[in-house]
């Protein structure tokens, strides 16, 4: 896991739109703003990454994100890394943010993994659904009744008057229990259109009352990788410098 990017979301309209990529180089880390900052019409750049076209180059992972992988002294420690569905002695910190988005009360950012071929060279990505604060009770009700494994089915609810290109997640007797991250949306749409195989969505946790509502349902997502697929091509990823 080497690749990460950041994701921004618009405090009036609720779109999300990457806005930045980390990497990770020989144990060094490099981050550089995407020419999707200036598509979300970004005020300004963040306090931490203060010039656009600055490539930022660190020993260390920066700041702004180490910040948000808990330490594993904390109470809390072993819970959190089972909401995420990951070993607890997980020490990797790029894995920990793609696996929890590394969100924080205090901001509107995001991070989330560039996809990877899996061990069998399919196309593998894992993410929690969006939206289900938004969606009637009954959606949150039909989640906790969830089961891993259990199949979910994709709708491009193109009406939403939001984002044309929305996802909405649902049950296969039609229970809406989210949305894909808009972020995704459209390299899955492409895959839809480009792709003979259907990609396959499914459970792969259910978290109780206990954990945040943004953590309550961790899907997957796998399709077969075509083709000179190159994931995340779309102009809002490729970096301003």
């Amino acid at each position: 896991m080497n690749v990460l990017y950041l994701a921004w979301q618009d405090p009036r309209s609720r779109d999300w739109f990457p806005i930045g990529r980390l990497r990770r180089i020989n144990g060094s880390y490099e981050f550089a703003y995407t020419q999707g900052a200036q598509m979300a019409a970004l005020a300004k750049p963040l306090e931490a990454f203060p010039d656009w076209e600055t490539v930022y180059e660190a020993e260390e992972l920066f700041p702004l994100f180490a910040n948000r992988v808990p330490t594993s002294s904390r109470p809390d420690y072993a819970e959190i890394t089972r909401w995420l569905d990951l070993t607890p002695g997980e020490a990797d910190p790029m894995v920990f943010l793609a696996s929890s988005g590394g969100e924080r009360a205090t901001d509107t950012l995001e991070v989330f993994a560039r996809p990877e071929p899996g061990a069998d060279g399919r196309y593998l990505i894992r993410f929690f659904a969006h939206g289900l604060r938004h969606l009637p009770p009954s959606s949150q009700e039909c989640v906790a009744k969830l089961k891993p494994d259990d199949p979910l089915v994709l709708m491009h609810d193109f009406q939403n008057e939001h984002d044309p290109n929305a996802l909405l997640l649902r049950t296969k007797d039609k229970h809406a229990v989210g949305y894909c991250p808009r972020y995704l949306a459209s390299d899955i749409l492409r895959l839809l259109r480009e792709n003979p195989e259907l990609p396959v969505v499914s459970v792969k946790r259910v978290n109780d009352a206990s954990s945040p509502l943004q953590w309550r349902l961790l899907c997957s997502l796998t399709a077969e990788w075509p083709a000179d697929w190159e994931p995340f091509s779309g102009k809002e990823f490729q970096p301003i410098p």
